[in-house]
């Protein structure tokens, strides 16, 4: 699947994204990210979702951080991006397109930066990483959930099927986000076998 037709299945599942088992699937993923941003930064001022989709995860993340100054979100579906700031309850959220590999905010700008299940659909993983070291303030953290098997012969039938080149392992995510100038990565269950979620430093 081209990155194009990724953004189009995305535009087309954004009205009911959260409906159904798969909704609950997504939910319950996306609040143990939350909960694993919380305890890697506990009282973070500006907070970026990158891949936000529907806003779920920015909501929970404004429950959890009474006190953050904005929480921003980007997407590169038009109609995810809609549907996130059509359930905003603060005027904290925003949400704008863009897409990871060119981030439309200024250096040292977060203090957290969150990414659930997007990874695997970056057009550019090492660009994409780079551009969430950019915009993190030293010190911040990056909180990064997808699918990740331990060793490679797990990952091949997604590889083929069209995620040839992506990290689709813990050794070679951990490669690229040493290489995207992260500190100590540090590798954590989410849910089920493959989905994992790393946390490191900028």
């Amino acid at each position: 699947m081209t990155p194009k037709r990724d953004v189009d299945a995305f535009d087309a599942r954004a009205a009911g994204y959260e409906d159904g088992w798969l909704g609950r699937l997504h939910r319950d993923i996306a609040d143990r990210a939350a909960a694993l941003a919380v305890a890697t930064v506990p009282a973070p001022r500006r907070v970026l979702d990158v891949g936000c989709g529907t806003g779920y995860l920015l909501r929970a993340l404004a429950g959890a951080f009474p006190d953050v100054d904005r929480l921003d979100g980007v997407d590169p579906a038009p109609s995810m991006v809609a549907v996130a700031t059509a359930s905003a309850q603060t005027g904290r959220l925003r949400c704008r397109s863009g897409v990871a590999e060119h981030l439309p905010y200024p250096d040292d700008t977060f203090d957290l930066v969150a990414t659930v299940t997007s990874f695997d659909h970056w057009e550019d993983q090492r660009a994409g990483l780079a551009e969430c070291a950019r915009v993190l303030r030293p010190g911040g953290a990056l909180v990064l959930v997808d699918q990740f098997s331990p060793w490679s012969l797990w990952s091949a039938p997604t590889l083929w099927a069209g995620r040839r080149g992506r990290a689709r392992t813990v050794r070679r995510c951990t490669r690229l986000l040493q290489e995207a100038g992260f500190r100590s990565p540090v590798w954590h269950p989410v849910s089920m076998t493959l989905i994992k979620a790393v946390t490191a430093h900028a």
